[in-house]
């Protein structure tokens, strides 16, 4: 396999992955544009509101997605196949000489099925989320001229039903508030309680040592003008 025979192979597996990789170039621009265009689509199909109009599933567009996607799939399966040969091939013994060479060639072809893989399952992503989105829409806008349908009557009292619970929604959230701010407060004066009780103790326990000072200066004092008063009435005596 690793002489002209070997060659060939190689050259053949190489021509598959060019083929394979420029119907996946072209397929995937396709892809592109469907779901670049779906959302445009839709907004035209808003407008049908007969019994007619075909279902999301059935529509034109959903099936070319699902086509193409399968196609893609299919492809980018293949174009897997043919690079794991080739990577079969660069280990086979006698393409020693050429391995750097059959490697570079094998890796841009890797990075470029990395590069398909990723944009299919962007754009795939990006499809899904637009129907999604058009199908809530479309939910939406079918409650909506449900309710538009209805009677007067009934419209009426469900506005004012609908008044009432965002007057009772407004008291709620104003009420809520109200006691956030007061719980607030609270916290704030019981902090400074707790501050100040800790404080307390040691503004007590100095006023306690001034005392004690002030009655020991005063016994001090006391004694002191005792001793003089006896030492002048014994000096008077004498």
């Amino acid at each position: 396999m690793a002489g002209i025979g070997g060659s060939n192979y190689w050259e053949d597996l190489r021509k598959q992955a060019r083929q394979l990789e420029n119907e996946l170039d072209l397929k995937l621009v396709s892809f592109s544009k469907l779901c670049t265009s779906y959302s445009s689509s839709r907004d035209g199909r808003r407008g049908d509101t007969s019994d007619t109009t075909p279902l999301l599933n059935n529509s034109t567009q959903d099936r070319m997605f699902d086509t193409m996607s399968v196609e893609i799939e299919q492809l980018l399966a293949k174009l897997t196949l043919v690079n794991d040969k080739m990577a079969e091939y660069t280990n086979t013994p006698g393409t020693a000489s050429l391995n750097a060479a059959l490697m570079h060639t094998l890796q841009r072809h890797r990075d470029i099925l990395q590069d398909y893989t990723h944009e299919f399952h962007k754009t795939k992503g990006n499809f899904l989320a637009i129907r999604e989105r058009e199908d809530l829409l479309g939910s939406v806008r079918k409650d909506i001229e449900s309710y538009k349908s209805g009677s007067g009557v009934n419209n009426r009292r469900t506005e004012m039903f609908l008044k009432e619970h965002e007057h009772l929604r407004n008291i709620a959230m104003a009420t809520k508030e109200n006691m956030t701010s007061q719980r607030g407060f609270l916290k704030s004066i019981q902090g400074r309680v707790n501050t100040l009780a800790n404080r307390f103790p040691t503004i007590n326990n100095l006023i306690q040592r001034i005392n004690l000072r002030k009655r020991r200066d005063s016994l001090i004092l006391g004694t002191v003008i005792g001793v003089c008063t006896i030492l002048l009435l014994l000096y008077a005596l004498h």
